[in-house]
């Protein structure tokens, strides 16, 4: 029986892909290749090169695998763009979603582990967040993302399949060996921009914003290992072969870190200067995000071990200084 990762080329799914190899599980992957990197899937998994919005191409992937559960990573996650290009982003994800769940119903495959994000809250009303705060998406990442979940919600009331969607807030972090990383062409995420500067790659990092509700005026965001981020697919997965039923679950670390603690931080394990600037603050940018995972841990067994940042940036510095041109070199 097989685990088909969808988008199992990108950053998180490359390594979803690895761990359950690592695990003892068979392997498939589909990926388009738009964002993900053909070099970061485990050789042992079967690729499939093709868009999850191909009917044909999907059911043809079906017909030759058995399939036990999907893990869904297969959709564009850039706030900005989404911005810009929102028709792009419902099509890709949400029309990707459709398309996903009518083969599933086809093929009778019940299980369902999807990539949601915090971005589904908007800006929150409290903190920590739980799963029973109330979604407000501000961009149409995020909107398109409840979008899905809301498919997955109506398609499980039919009986016809269970799933488990997991809101991350901000996944940092390598595999250890630094054979795996996070490479993307056009870099939004704060520690990869930091130790881009650290390498001399960017001429300095700009924080936006000094201003926010916080001890150090920088805004703060939850950091969780990508590492423990998939042990927690793992377990959903589990969950649902076991019968678990339908949920949604938050995934952080529980404690938060400032921009000004994260630059401290990779300035430490770096030992490099790391140039700042501040930049003009974001629009719709929250003071803070900050997850509550007990749901996650009560009811999956799911605890974060990378606790430390310092630890978290270590594994991307690792990942950085191996592969500085990312997966081109």
């Amino acid at each position: 029986m097989t685990v088909l990762i969808l988008g199992g080329a990108g950053y998180i799914g490359s390594h979803a892909v690895d761990q359950l190899i690592n695990q003892g599980y068979d392997v498939a992957v589909i990926d388009n290749l738009l964002t993900g990197h053909r070099k970061s899937v485990h050789p042992q998994a079967r690729f499939y090169e093709g868009d999850i919005r191909d009917k044909a191409f999907m059911r043809s992937v079906f017909k030759q695998e058995t399939i036990e559960g999907i893990m869904h990573f297969a959709a564009f996650s850039l706030v900005g763009e989404s911005m810009e290009f929102p028709l792009s982003y419902f099509n890709n994800n949400v029309y990707g979603a459709q398309i996903t769940l009518e083969v599933m119903e086809e093929f009778g495959v019940r299980n369902i582990v999807f990539s949601s994000t915090a971005a589904t809250f908007g800006i929150p009303k409290e903190v920590p967040i739980k799963e029973t705060t109330a979604t407000h998406p501000i961009n149409p990442y995020g909107e398109s993302k409840l979008m899905m979940e809301k498919m997955m919600k109506w398609q499980a009331q039919t009986g016809k399949m269970n799933y488990v969607a997991l809101r991350y807030f901000n996944v940092a972090g390598a595999k250890e060996d630094g054979t795996i990383g996070e490479a993307h062409t056009c870099e939004t995420h704060l520690i990869p921009i930091i130790l881009q500067v650290a390498l001399g790659q960017r001429k300095e990092l700009t924080i936006y914003g000094n201003d926010y509700n916080t001890p150090d005026g920088t805004n703060i965001r939850d950091y969780i290992h990508v590492t423990d981020l998939i042990n927690a697919h793992i377990l959903a997965l589990d969950y649902l072969k076991n019968g678990g039923k339908s949920d949604v679950f938050n995934l952080g670390s529980a404690s938060g870190f400032s921009n000004l603690e994260m630059l401290e931080a990779a300035r430490a394990v770096t030992g490099h200067p790391i140039p700042t600037q501040f930049g003009d603050r974001r629009p719709g940018d929250p003071d803070i995000l900050i997850a509550s995972s007990q749901k996650a841990k009560e009811i999956l067994g799911w605890q974060a071990e990378y606790t430390s940042i310092k630890e978290i940036i270590a594994s991307a510095w690792k990942w950085h200084q191996s592969y500085p041109n990312g997966y081109t070199q």
